[in-house]
């Protein structure tokens, strides 16, 4: 498979009409820029990879790496977009509510027998009060810690 970019007229005066413009996201007109830079069409010197990449503020890696994207499918304007999450993000265990019952938790009256609470015990304890399916001493620390709150 050649490693070389051919862009159509039409195709070059699109990305030209992008770096000119300036209304398009950065990252789209850094990317419009080395597929110009990248297309050979009409030239007959090789790719400088360094001085496209200095060109355009990224690194010859990233140049390398939108070389390969925009020839595995030619569609510039997947190219020049950002590509849509194929998974939707995974919510957040703690959000402010179960924060704020674990800090009012850690301000409660140790369980008997305690002199007070430790990141472990609190752990345990909001598992134990349904506050949380689970939940590690370390991010009851930074939950605490967060509020300003010390147990020591």
């Amino acid at each position: 498979m050649s490693k070389e970019i051919y862009l159509s007229e039409e195709q070059q005066e699109y990305l030209k009409r992008i770096v000119k413009t300036g209304v398009h996201p950065a990252k789209a007109i850094i990317r419009a820029r080395v597929l110009l830079m990248l297309d050979r069409t009409g030239k007959s010197d090789h790719v400088r990879y360094n001085r496209t990449a200095e060109y355009a503020g990224i690194s010859v890696q990233a140049v390398y790496n939108m070389r390969d994207e925009f020839l595995s499918n030619r569609d510039i304007d997947a190219y020049l977009t950002r590509k849509k999450r194929e998974t939707p993000p995974v919510p957040a265990k703690v959000d402010g509510k179960v924060e704020a019952r674990i800090t009012a938790l850690a301000c409660s009256k140790a369980p008997d027998g305690r002199s007070k609470w430790t990141l472990r015990l609190l752990s345990e304890k909001a598992v134990e009060l349904n506050i949380i399916e689970s939940i590690s001493h370390v991010r009851i620390q930074q939950i605490l810690k967060k509020q300003g709150i010390s147990l020591t």
